[in-house]
């Protein structure tokens, strides 16, 4: 299919759907309810909790009180999962009101949050005090918490997911005991990825680096030759790349480039391995309007304006889509790239765009990238459940051969026992989860069928 047919196709399947809300944002209104009792239901609302109660406790301590006397409960952030992982048959505990920043130590460079701040509510004041993050994920808004507990990444070939920036952390246990842990602790690198299944945790400490600011370039139709022969060239050509594609025409749709100004940064000029330099901003679905993504066309920002895909101050819309998303090791990334390839037929009716992206190994126990430099597949679907998860399992098959991971806040359908295979540290991961969790308060459903 070429590019024209593909926009006329995709416009009247849009014409059905409401707009993809990774991609789609209106601007945040106070009055939104995120977390209303009335509105129980994920941000896709793909999925609708089942949770009797939902607490939002204003303060630690009253968090302390409500763990006490719940017989199980989970913490719920933002709802950008797309399964059941913060689902609770009794209760759910919003960290909403534990959204505050406690404190900036520029001599530490560190920033400690409460659990529940979103990555948007304060990294411009940390860029106006002259901080940075190491990275960010494509929406600024998900919270620091739940980013990290589910792996939560952005891009770059020496960039690791959110959670590698944390230093230290707080969590309620299920006796309301506070259990305080830095980078020394022997259980930090099992709890910070954590799954929710250690307890609540209250807040984070974030290193800090100086201030940096971002450009932005994209290139159209990148030929799938290009990447089946220089991939790693390309992944590495900037701070943070990212690859668009809907699998079809032999190409990839759009790569976004970002690279660090205080860097060495040379124009990569009209062409890049056989792509367009883009003239215009542009969405990464590309028919729809870009006036809600981050500045392109080369020209710098603020790195917290530049590395998520959409500007800040936009929250994306209650639309309707589903997301899965699969991992595997860098060196295997072409090969699971070409074996999913094959499926493109398949895919494409189902699809609004899939983003291929690059993330650095780490040490946490049920991080997708523990011990490897991994690349991440991510589909975003049209919300048609029954198809999506009909080939879901033709796509685990696919990255199979390469021990390929899914996300844990997304769709998959990939069995315990082949996770097990996949997490050296899986059964490690389990026990402790039960010492801290003996009597199985923040057991959840979705525990119980992936990990225990």
């Amino acid at each position: 299919m070429n590019r024209k047919a593909f926009l006329k196709t995709s416009a009247i399947a849009f014409s059905g759907l409401m707009i993809a809300p990774q991609f789609s944002c209106t601007k945040e209104k106070k009055e939104t309810g995120l977390l209303s009792q009335n509105n129980r239901k994920n941000w896709a609302g793909n999925y609708t909790y089942k949770a009797k109660e939902l607490l939002e406790p204003k303060s630690v301590e009253e968090l302390q009180g409500m763990i006490k006397k719940m017989e199980s409960s989970k913490a719920l952030g933002s709802k950008h999962c797309f399964n059941d992982i913060a689902d609770d048959p009794v209760a759910q505990i919003s960290t909403q009101h534990l959204n505050k920043v406690i404190a900036i130590d520029t001599e530490k460079m560190t920033i400690t949050v409460e659990a529940g701040a979103r990555y948007g509510d304060f990294s411009k004041e940390l860029y106006e005090k002259g901080f940075a993050l190491h990275n960010l994920a494509s929406l600024p808004h998900i919270t620091v918490a739940g980013a990290c507990a589910t792996a939560t990444h952005g891009s770059g070939v020496k960039n690791g997911n959110l959670a590698t920036g944390v230093m230290a952390l707080e969590l309620v246990k299920p006796d309301g005991e506070i259990v305080s842990m830095d980078r020394s602790h022997p259980d930090f690198n099992a709890v910070v990825v954590g799954l929710g299944a250690f307890g609540i945790i209250t807040k984070m400490t974030l290193a800090l680096q100086p201030a940096f600011d971002v450009r932005q370039d994209v290139f159209l139709d990148l030929p799938l030759e290009s990447v089946r022969n220089n991939f790693n060239e390309i992944m590495s050509s900037g701070y943070s790349v990212s690859l668009f594609t809907n699998w079809m025409n032999d190409n990839v749709s759009e790569v976004w480039v970002k690279r660090r100004t205080d860097e060495e940064v040379k124009d990569l000029g009209p062409e890049f391995h056989g792509a367009k330099a883009a003239e215009i901003n542009v969405h990464p679905i590309f028919e729809l309007d870009a006036q809600n993504c981050t500045e392109q066309l080369g020209v710098p920002g603020p790195w917290y304006d530049r590395l998520p895909h959409f500007k800040m101050g936009f929250l994306p819309s209650a639309g309707e889509e589903l997301q899965a998303e699969f991992f595997v090791p860098r060196e295997n990334a072409v090969e699971a790239i070409m074996e999913i390839e094959k499926l493109k037929d398949e895919i494409y009716p189902l699809l609004m765009i899939t983003e291929i992206r690059t993330i650095c190994g780490d040490e946490f126990w049920m991080s997708p990238c523990y011990q490897q430099d991994s690349v991440a597949i991510h589909f975003t679907w049209k919300q048609m459940t029954p198809e999506v998860m009909a080939i879901l399992p033709k796509i685990e098959a696919a990255v199979a051969p390469f021990n390929g991971v899914p996300h844990w806040g997304k769709l998959f359908t990939i069995s315990r026992e082949k996770l097990m295979e996949r997490y050296p540290k899986f059964n490690e991961f389990v026990a402790l989860a039960k010492q801290y969790d003996p009597q199985g308060k923040f057991t959840n459903d979705y525990l119980k069928r992936n990990i225990y």
